[in-house]
């Protein structure tokens, strides 16, 4: 049996007046898992359907970062082993869903965030691709939040990406190896990743009760916070992420 809504109101009132403001994340990052599982239990036949679910669903959390002061957002959409090992007619659809509504909504006026971009673009169909790069030129002079979007995305294919660029960048420089390794540091790999004028993760939440990165910001994940929600993505309730904020702050107290 559900609550009534103004239990829950009363609820998440409660959580978001206990939170202490000096100690929320400046950068949440969220693998949004559980979509398809989600279409199942809703009785979906098609449980791609729950892809469409999910990304609208981005739009409520960057409602409710913006409302809590939260200005840096990354998702995980989908990594480079969702493409290349699921069903092709799940895939077309989720890049379907992609130029949809989260290519075509941030653009829209009114819509405050920044878009950037995490992972191998050329893994993904042409058209989702140039939608995806449309947006971020389309969004590059907005003064709000910054939403970034890991599609195509593995934590160890940037590392190798970063350190292959930083190697040829060097290159370039006449620099050689010995000289190079022996004054490399984690901050010159650093300023190679996909997006590195962006700070670390604070707090990574995973839907689903999943409780593995899955290659989700290895690098960036240094110094998170984990959060490990049971609920699958369409059905994580602001309540779930007020939950999640309110144990980082009392685990950074």
């Amino acid at each position: 049996m559900r609550a009534p809504r103004w239990l829950y109101r009363l609820y998440a009132n409660r959580l978001r007046r206990g939170l202490d403001r000096s100690r929320l994340p400046r950068h949440v990052a969220v693998a949004m898992d559980g979509n398809r599982r989600w279409a199942r239990r809703q009785g979906f036949d098609d449980a791609g359907i729950g892809h469409r679910y999910g990304a609208e669903h981005l739009e409520t959390l960057l409602d409710w970062c913006a409302g809590i002061g939260i200005d840096h957002v990354t998702v995980y959409v989908a990594s480079t082993d969702n493409l290349t090992k699921r069903d092709g007619g799940e895939i077309a659809h989720l890049m379907d869903m992609i130029e949809a509504i989260i290519a075509e909504r941030l653009v829209r006026p009114g819509n405050p965030w920044r878009l950037h971009l995490a992972g191998r673009l050329d893994a993904l169909p042409d058209t989702t691709a140039r939608a995806l790069k449309t947006a971020v030129e389309a969004t590059a002079d907005r003064t709000g939040g910054h939403l970034t979007i890991a599609i195509g995305y593995d934590g160890q294919a940037e590392i190798v990406d970063a350190v292959r660029s930083l190697l040829e960048t060097e290159a370039a420089r006449g620099a050689d190896l010995p000289s190079l390794a022996a004054r490399l540091t984690a901050a010159d790999i650093g300023r190679h990743r996909y997006t590195p004028d962006l700070p670390a993760a604070d707090l990574i939440i995973r839907t689903s009760g999943e409780r593995r990165l899955s290659s989700f910001l290895l690098w960036q994940s240094a110094g998170a916070e984990l959060h490990f929600c049971e609920v699958y993505w369409p059905g994580f309730r602001h309540i779930d992420f007020l939950r999640a904020l309110r144990d980082y702050t009392r685990r950074r107290a």
